[in-house]
């Protein structure tokens, strides 16, 4: 994975080896006026560090990681969001974001207009949820979903029960959905533990114990706030520390 420092309005370059390109945040295509048939311009629309990367199938990633405090919404990406209000067609969610996301009720696994799951019976104000944005605009509220659009099943999307919910910087959690970033391994060598990852800020985690759990999140918290390194024998210390 490789990083360069860019401004609003830079153009991005784009990775010629590669046939699927997926676009993250921070990015935006610009349309073509004077050759609509060649492929659109991609700009950044932010300020902060490009990343490039491999994704699935032979796809290449690309995004800009800055340094934002509040949340901005992108297209496929993984969030824990907060349901604030239930209407006739869905829920309203609270992403942490400036605008509140929309959830609509046949976005959940087997949901179709014909057996429309009972919101009444469903999730309750407060419920929190882990779900995938579907879509996201200056002008318009973003949307979310609850399945894997390529499966149909929730794969883990949906309502998380019991755990608990830490606040995390943006970058943190980019960091954390790294396979090569050693925290959650670090931890996974002490105790086994259930994660969800928002790249929203928010981490969502569950362990067999409370005082596992707890000193899980003191871990995460003091690595957040700086305070804490994430090598190994470090981690493994704090939480012996924490649990005795």
């Amino acid at each position: 994975m490789s990083s360069t420092l860019v401004l609003p309005g830079d153009q991005i370059p784009v990775p010629s080896t590669s046939r699927n390109l997926i676009i993250g945040p921070g990015i935006a295509a610009a349309d073509n006026a004077s050759n609509s048939s060649s492929a659109p311009t991609l700009v950044a629309t932010r300020l902060g560090m490009l990343h490039t990367g491999k994704g699935k199938e032979k796809s290449q990633k690309v995004w800009i990681e800055g340094n934002s405090k509040r949340y901005i919404p992108a297209q496929k990406d993984m969030v824990l969001g907060v349901i604030i209000a239930r209407h006739s067609e869905g829920y309203r969610v609270d992403l942490g974001s400036a605008q509140m996301a929309q959830l609509d009720a046949l976005s959940f696994e087997g949901a179709t207009k014909r057996s429309k799951p009972n919101l009444k019976a469903s999730f309750s104000v407060g419920t929190l949820v882990f779900a995938r944005v579907i879509s996201a605009s200056r002008d318009m509220e973003p949307e979310l979903e609850c399945f894997d659009a390529n499966t149909g099943k929730s794969d883990g999307f949906g309502e998380l029960k019991g755990g608990v919910m830490i606040n995390c910087t943006l970058q943190l959690c980019r960091q954390l959905l790294n396979r090569n970033y050693p925290l959650l391994p670090a931890i996974a060598s002490a105790f086994p533990f259930e994660i969800s990852i928002g790249l929203n800020g928010r981490v969502w985690l569950k362990a067999e114990t409370v005082s596992e759990a707890l000193a899980m999140k003191r871990v995460i918290e003091g690595v957040n706030d700086g305070v804490l390194g994430v090598e190994e024998a470090a981690v493994k210390a704090k939480i012996q520390e924490y649990m005795a």
